[in-house]
C-alpha cells in the first residue's frame, strides 16, 4: 500500500502540495492527472525519496521496490535485449554471484532463488516486451547506439516493465510510442501483477488500464474510482454540488449580515445582532470551484480549392532505390478527414512525406492543385525548434513584415500567452513547443494539414481543443496518431498501410483496434492428414537455446562442485572423533547441492524439449 499523509512541499517558494493525503492499495492501477505544472512529476520524485518533504510522510512497505523509466537509455554497444535484461538488478547480481560463488550452500542458496524468479525463461520474457514495443528478432540483438533517442526510450520503457517493480511509476509512456505499441502497453499494464501509477494524456489509457484516477489540482489529491470518463462525471457533479454549496453559502451570508447591519444599532436588537456576528466568524467559507483556463487553437482559413487537390495513380515511393509503398491510387479532396493505420514499419510516416512534398514518387502520376498549400507537424520538428530564440522571434524570421501586436495574436490563437511569447524555447514545456511548431505549421493557411503523431506532450485539455479546432478546420486532414479518441472524434475515412499497399479500411477503428490485439489465427487443422507444425519465430527458438546453454552451464558447475564435495567427504581424518559436528555440516551441504542439482537438472531437460519441439520442422 502506498500511503501520503498530509504532505507539503513547494519548489521555490511556489506550493504544489499543502497537507495533500491519499491512499493507493496494493495492485491498484491509476492514473495521475492534473493541470500542467501542478506537481505530477513532483510528486513522483517525492515517492522515490529524490526530493525531502517539507511535512507530511510518503509510505510503503518495507523493501518495496519503486521503478520508473529513466530519461534516456544510453547510446552503448549493449545490445537491446542485454539492456532490458540488465534491468532486473536481482537477477544480475545472482547470476553474476553463481559465476563466482564457492560456498555450496550459497550456490544452492542461488540457483533456489534464480528458480524463484523465474531466471531461466528471462530471456524469452524480455524479448516478448521487446517485440510488443515495436522491436523485431535481428533489431533486439542490436547495439542500442543504432537507434535514434526515441526508440531508446522504448528501451528503457521495456527494461522498467521488465524488472516489475513493486511500484511502477510512468511518466507519459506513449509518447515514444505507435498506436499498436500504445494498444499492447494498454494490455501488459492491464495485467500487470503490482501496483501501477501512471501520468498520461492519452484518454483512451487512461479509461482502459486504470481503475482509478488520482486527481491532483487546488494543491491537493483525490482518489475516484473508474476510468477517466467517470472521473470527468463524477467531478463535474462535485464541482456542480460545491458550487451550489458555495452559492447557498453567500445567500445566508448575505442574510446575516443585512441583519446585522440593520439592528446593531438598536439596543433590543444588540445581542441577537452580536450572536450574528460571531455566526459570519465562525463560518469555514466554501470556495466555488474556479474554471479551468480554456485551452485554445485557432487554424486560419484556407480558400476553398477546386477537387480534388491531390491525385496519384500507379505511384510509388521510398528510399534509395528500394520501394517501400507501390500501386498507389489516391484521390484527396479539401473536406477529407483521413486516418493512416498501420503497424509500425509498413509506411504511415513515408506516405505522409510523399503527401508532404517531403518525398518524390519513384513511379506513376502525382497531380496536385496549382494553389495547394500543405502544412506538414512531425514530432522531429518539435525538437529542431531554436531553443535560444522565443516564440516570437520564430514567427517574426518568417513573418518580418508583420506587426508584434498581429505575431502576439497568432501566439495566442495557440495558446501561447504573453508570458510565453518572449520566452526562451529551451525553457518551454513540451506541450508549449508543440502548440509553437503547430503554429508555424498551419501559419500560411494550408489547404491539406498533416499531422504525424500531433498530440504528443500535449495534456488532455489541449487535445480537446485540437479536435474541436480539427473538426472546424475547413481543409484537409491527414492523421497518423496512438490516440484513438483523436482519430474517432476527427477521422470519417480509414486507410490502412500494410504490405507495401495503402486502401481504404472498411470496418470502423473499434474493429482495428480489436485486429491489432487479436494474434493471427492458426488455420484449422484438416482430419487428416495433418499439417506439419510451424516452425517457432527465430527470437523464440534464440531464447531457448540461450536457455539451454545456460541450464547446462549451471548443471556443469554444480557437478564440479558436488565433484569437490565428495572428495572432501572421502577424508578419513573427517571421521575421527571430535569431528561429528563438521562432518554433519558437509554432508548437509551435500545434500543441499544433490537438491539444487535435481532442480537444474529437471529445468535442462525442460528447456531441451521444448527447444526440440520449437525446432522441429
Amino acid at each position: 500500500m502506498l500511503k501520503i499523509s498530509d504532505i507539503t512541499y513547494s519548489i521555490e517558494g511556489r506550493p504544489l502540495f499543502e497537507d495533500a493525503s491519499a491512499t493507493i492499495p496494493d495492485g491498484h492501477k491509476v492514473g495521475l492527472v492534473g493541470p500542467n505544472g501542478a506537481g505530477k512529476t513532483t510528486l513522483f520524485r517525492l515517492i522515490r525519496g529524490q526530493a525531502v518533504l517539507e511535512k507530511g510522510d510518503i509510505s510503503l512497505p518495507s523493501r518495496a521496490k519503486v521503478g520508473g523509466v529513466a530519461q534516456e537509455v544510453p547510446s552503448s554497444a549493449t545490445s537491446l535485449l542485454d539492456t532490458v535484461l540488465a534491468a532486473d538488478t536481482e537477477r544480475s547480481g545472482l547470476l553474476a554471484e553463481a559465476e563466482t560463488a564457492t560456498d555450496p550452500a550459497r550456490i544452492a542458496e542461488i540457483q533456489t532463488r534464480l528458480a524463484d524468479i523465474d531466471a531461466w525463461s528471462a530471456e524469452g520474457r524480455a524479448s516478448s516486451i521487446l517485440k510488443g514495443l515495436g522491436f523485431d528478432a535481428e533489431q533486439q540483438l542490436m547495439p542500442c547506439s543504432d537507434f535514434s533517442g526515441g526508440w531508446r526510450m522504448r528501451v528503457a520503457l521495456a527494461g522498467v516493465l521488465f524488472a516489475q517493480p513493486d511500484l511502477l511509476l510512468l511518466d507519459e509512456p506513449t509518447n515514444y510510442l505507435d498506436l499498436e505499441g500504445a494498444l499492447w502497453l494498454e494490455q501488459y499494464l492491464a495485467k500487470y501483477p503490482h501496483t501501477v501509477i501512471i501520468i498520461s494524456h492519452d484518454r483512451g489509457l487512461l479509461n482502459r488500464a486504470v481503475g482509478s484516477i488520482l486527481h491532483l489540482e487546488g494543491k491537493k489529491l483525490t482518489l475516484y474510482s473508474g476510468g477517466y470518463d467517470s472521473f470527468v462525471r463524477q467531478r463535474a457533479a462535485n464541482r456542480e454540488q460545491q458550487a451550489s454549496a458555495a452559492k447557498k453559502q453567500d445567500e445566508r451570508r448575505a442574510h446575516l449580515q443585512k441583519f446585522v447591519d440593520r439592528f446593531k444599532a438598536k439596543a433590543s436588537k444588540a445581542k441577537q445582532a452580536q450572536a450574528r456576528v460571531k455566526m459570519l466568524e465562525k463560518m469555514e467559507t466554501i470556495t466555488a470551484p474556479e474554471d479551468a483556463a480554456k485551452q485554445v487553437f485557432t487554424f486560419p482559413e484556407p480558400e476553398q480549392l477546386s477537387p480534388p487537390i491531390v491525385a496519384l495513380e500507379g505511384g510509388s515511393v521510398g528510399y534509395d532505390g528500394r520501394a517501400v509503398l507501390q500501386r498507389l491510387n489516391l484521390r484527396i479532396d479539401q473536406d477529407d478527414r483521413i486516418a493512416l493505420l498501420g503497424r509500425n514499419g509498413e509506411g504511415k510516416s513515408t506516405l505522409s512525406k510523399l503527401l508532404a512534398g517531403k518525398l518524390a514518387p519513384m513511379t506513376g502520376s502525382m497531380v496536385k492543385s496549382s494553389k495547394l498549400r500543405i502544412g506538414y507537424f512531425a514530432q522531429h520538428q518539435v525538437d529542431e525548434l531554436d531553443l535560444g530564440a522565443s516564440p516570437l522571434l520564430h514567427l517574426q524570421r518568417i513573418r518580418p513584415d508583420e506587426g508584434q501586436s498581429k505575431l502576439r495574436a497568432r501566439l495566442a490563437g495557440f495558446g501561447l500567452g504573453a508570458d510565453q511569447a518572449e520566452t526562451e524555447v529551451g525553457r518551454l514545456s513540451g506541450g508549449q513547443k508543440a502548440r509553437l511548431s503547430l503554429l508555424l505549421s498551419t501559419i500560411d493557411a494550408p489547404h491539406m494539414l498533416i499531422l504525424d503523431e500531433p498530440t504528443n506532450h500535449l495534456d488532455i485539455e489541449s487535445r480537446e481543443a485540437l479536435t474541436e479546432a480539427l473538426n472546424t478546420y475547413t481543409g484537409a486532414v491527414i492523421l497518423v496518431s496512438h490516440d484513438m479518441h483523436l482519430l474517432s472524434m476527427v477521422a470519417d475515412r480509414l486507410w490502412l498501410v500494410k504490405d507495401g499497399r495503402v486502401a481504404p479500411y472498411e470496418a470502423d477503428l473499434d474493429a482495428y483496434r480489436q485486429e491489432l490485439l487479436t494474434p493471427p489465427k492458426k488455420d484449422a487443422a484438416p482430419e487428416a492428414p495433418k499439417p506439419k507444425p510451424k516452425r517457432a519465430p527465430r527470437e523464440q527458438v534464440l531464447a531457448l537455446r540461450s536457455e539451454v546453454r545456460k541450464c547446462e552451464e549451471r548443471v556443469q558447475k554444480l557437478e564440479e562442485m558436488a565433484g569437490k564435495l565428495s572428495t572432501k567427504l572421502a577424508d578419513p581424518a573427517l571421521y575421527e572423533d571430535g569431528r561429528a559436528g563438521e562432518l554433519e555440516t558437509w554432508n548437509r551441504k551435500y545434500a543441499e547441492l544433490r537438491e539444487a542439482m535435481d532442480r537444474a537438472e529437471a529445468l535442462w531437460m525442460d528447456a531441451l524439449e521444448k527447444l526440440e519441439t520449437a525446432e522441429a520442422p
